[in-house]
């Protein structure tokens, strides 16, 4: 057992982030160990807030899972003051709270997006002027920044090696829970004309969304909730999880993205059951190394924020002017004339989430069917995905367009009517988000274009009024992106 020692500070204050959990946090347990005093804040940063939509699913999520947190808090110490959450600018409010505080040090988890660096830089230097240190470490993921190298020790380019090293490095250590509860006792009690009341969504001028009514429940209940559904599923995910109409993934990625749930946590339930012979524990392993892998990526390639990762692919023309945004809105309103590629950005539009089997279908159906910029695709994702990271958002869109780490070949199209045919084969998912074409035989309904008219008729379609015809020709469209693709093609061979 760990010896409890002497805590080195008076005071001090735990901003979180992206990690709105009490249990297994790394920052709030060095907190707690290294002061006799620990407050707990959050910031709602106007910065970000103000450039969202009045109603968007994960603001009501992180305000829910705020008011979780803080209970949580007051449960690990009665008497302590739980959580303290303002509303401003955080650069300008996180030393505010520090100052009126009066605490030595601030403690926090790394958030290795570009912008939140620059806001942590602002931060520090405010509270180095005010003689407060600011502490921050890993807790987003298990492996992260200079942790894994190759030889050379340059960082991972391509996902294989890299999951070879991330599953050779796995030890116990790197996946065991923070004790937090252990050092609970020094949560402190409420400070003196120190407000911090959660407020309401209107509070700060937002509205309900459609949230609660899709089940999504929040804080680090609503992921052990969710956790507990899947584990006994997951021997099926290898399989399950290309399905969108089954019941295949966790569902846990909105909580891993804000924290509710910690990624050591998952790591190690899956670790453990891949070494006890589970398939597909290992293949949901694989996929939280490749969140890991984006991460990296992330932190030693920013200019991949805005721009290809193989530069030879920002050459690519893509589609522009009227034409080009025509197509971009219908994609984006679900209006493509391909049912599963619409059905998917019904998902998205009416929830917030998409399964990912389609996002890799809809990606590759902006960039490689209707040549679009995935940068495009990219901005719509972070809008409307209630799980959106920009790491792995930022990942997915590159891979899907050939332009990112570890891509898939450029001439690799998804076929959206082969993908549909066999991943949505009864057309169950379909349905569910395309009611107009419900009545449509499994097999018409993948490409309604090439069904009877009598059947048409019958099942109440008219192509072109109450549902579109494709936008495109897929086969076309091949031989448009085969060219598009082809001065990547020519930069290579000049480079050979």
């Amino acid at each position: 057992m760990e010896k409890v020692t002497e805590p080195s500070l008076d005071s001090a204050l735990v901003w979180f982030r992206r990690d709105l959990r009490a249990e297994d946090h790394a920052a709030l347990f060095h907190a707690l160990k290294a002061a006799r005093k620990v407050w707990c804040g959050f910031i709602l940063d106007r910065e970000i807030l103000d450039a969202l939509p009045r109603a968007d699913r994960r603001v009501e999520f992180i305000r829910d899972s705020l008011a979780a947190l803080d209970a949580r808090l007051r449960a690990l110490a009665p008497g302590a003051a739980g959580l303290l959450v303002r509303h401003g600018v955080a650069v300008d409010e996180l030393p505010r709270l520090a100052r009126e505080l009066h605490v030595q040090a601030v403690y926090a988890n790394h958030d290795d997006e570009p912008a939140s660096l620059a806001r942590d830089a602002r931060v520090r230097g405010t509270l180095a002027d005010l003689g407060i240190a600011l502490h921050t470490g890993k807790d987003h993921v298990v492996f992260e920044r200079n942790e894994l190298l190759t030889g050379s020790g340059k960082s991972y380019s391509v996902f294989t090696p890299y999951k070879n090293a991330w599953l050779r490095k796995l030890e116990p250590f790197y996946v065991s829970a923070y004790p937090v509860e252990r050092y609970a006792h020094r949560l402190a009690p409420p400070a003196d004309d120190v407000a911090g009341d959660i407020p309401s969504l209107a509070d700060i001028g937002f509205e309900p969304t459609n949230l609660r009514e899709l089940q999504q429940g929040v804080g680090e209940a609503g992921a052990q909730a969710l956790l507990d559904d899947f584990l006994p599923r997951i021997e099926r995910y290898g399989e399950a999880r290309d399905f969108p109409a089954v019941k295949g993934p966790s569902y846990l990625s909105m909580h891993l993205r804000f924290g509710t749930v910690s990624i050591r946590t998952l790591a190690r339930e899956a670790a453990q059951r891949m070494h006890h012979g589970s398939a597909g524990a290992a293949v949901w392993l694989s996929e939280l190394v490749w969140r890991d892998f984006y991460h990296q990526v992330l932190h030693h390639h920013p200019r991949v924020v805005g721009a290809a990762f193989k530069p030879a692919y920002d050459a690519i023309r893509w589609e522009h002017g009227k034409q080009a945004h025509t197509l971009f809105d219908a994609w984006c309103e679900g209006r493509t004339g391909y049912p599963l590629v619409d059905a998917a950005m019904a998902q998205i539009n009416q929830t917030g989430y998409m399964h990912n089997r389609l996002r890799m279908v809809v990606a590759s159906f902006l960039t490689k069917d209707l040549g679009i910029d995935w940068r495009w695709g990219e901005r719509y994702f972070a809008q409307h995905l209630n799980d959106y990271d920009l790491a792995a958002n930022n990942g997915g869109w590159q891979w899907a367009a050939s332009t990112g780490c570890d891509a898939q070949p450029y001439f690799r199209i998804f076929n959206p009517v082969s993908q549909s045919e066999k991943f949505d084969a009864a057309g169950k998912f379909i349905r569910r988000y395309l009611p107009v074409l419900a009545r449509l035989s499994d097999k018409a309904i993948h490409a309604p274009w090439l069904a009877r008219p009598i059947e048409l008729a019958e099942a109440g379609v008219r192509l072109g009024d109450n549902y579109p015809l494709p936008i495109v020709m897929h086969d076309e469209a091949r031989e448009r992106t085969l060219a598009r693709y082809a001065v990547v093609k020519d930069a290579g061979s000049a480079e050979a």
